[in-house]
């Protein structure tokens, strides 16, 4: 399966991937010291729901388009539908465009996207916002060059692809080299889950990396076999309140997800702590 941003551009693992960065990037934004966001599998930035490849998955219809139209909810909740309503009818904003639109003046973006094609869209897309920066380059050989930011603050969002057989080692080896030069940074990876097994193997490498804390937030919808049914995220060093901010939030939107049953989601704290 093909997990390039495109083919699945607003689907339930976006919609909760967003969520957990509107938050950790409100959390941030909390203190008036400047803080940095690396984003190594950038993507473009902006999607056309009905273009080709989203509407080839369709996977929009059992993810925002069931949840665009909420009204009120948790803080988080409000304030990501309203980045998703401010992309235009009919698009859906990457993680770029969403960092790049909760910037402040002393804040700082960098998108790293290898594909030469996306990264065009990608430029087009941050040109606006003059805090952002889009690089051209392979986002896991670009990452420990830009460690740690200037702001000594910030959160690096590693959300690959999943094309290549070793992107769990790949992605793993990711975030051992960003946690030795930013051991304070917050660090969200998504994985899709296709095997538990792989996938807690996966956790259980990260996490032998000795992170001070982690989470694991999965969550699973109702979905066709020969679509992702579940996937994850890890979030090292989350901001105090995180866990409960998307407990709260998930609650509200998974009900929603999926065709016909209810999603689920799932908090863990894998080293005790929150």
């Amino acid at each position: 399966m093909n997990y390039r941003h495109a083919f699945h551009a607003g689907n339930f693992a976006d919609v909760v991937k967003h969520l957990a960065l509107v938050s950790i990037l409100t959390s941030l934004k909390k203190k008036p010291a400047a803080f940095a966001v690396v984003d190594t599998h950038a993507g473009r930035g902006v999607y056309d729901l009905k273009g080709d490849e989203a509407v080839r998955g369709g996977e929009a219809a059992s993810g925002i388009e069931r949840i665009r139209d909420l009204d009120g909810g948790p803080d988080t909740l409000r304030l990501y539908l309203d980045l998703v309503r401010g992309a235009g009818e009919g698009r859906y904003p990457g993680s770029p465009l969403i960092a790049a639109k909760l910037l402040r003046e002393q804040d700082r973006l960098v998108a790293v996207e290898k594909h030469p094609e996306d990264f065009r869209a990608l430029a087009a897309t941050l040109a606006p916002f003059r805090r952002a920066r889009a690089v051209e380059a392979d986002g896991y050989a670009r990452l420990n060059a830009l460690l740690p930011p200037q702001e000594r603050r910030g959160l690096i969002l590693i959300d690959p692809p999943f094309e290549a057989p070793d992107e769990f080692t790949s992605a793993a080896r990711a975030v051992g080299g960003a946690l030795k030069r930013f051991a304070t940074g917050i660090v969200v990876v998504w994985f899709p889950i296709k095997s538990a097994i792989a996938a807690d193997a996966f956790c259980g490498e990260v996490l032998a990396l000795g992170p001070r804390k982690m989470l694991r937030l999965d969550i699973a919808v109702d979905a066709p076999s020969d679509r992702l049914g579940s996937a994850g995220l890890l979030v090292i060093n989350a901001p105090f309140g995180f866990a409960q901010d998307m407990a709260a939030t998930l609650a509200t939107v998974t009900p929603r997800l999926g065709r016909e049953k209810p999603a689920g989601f799932e908090i863990l704290a894998l080293t005790g702590e929150e």
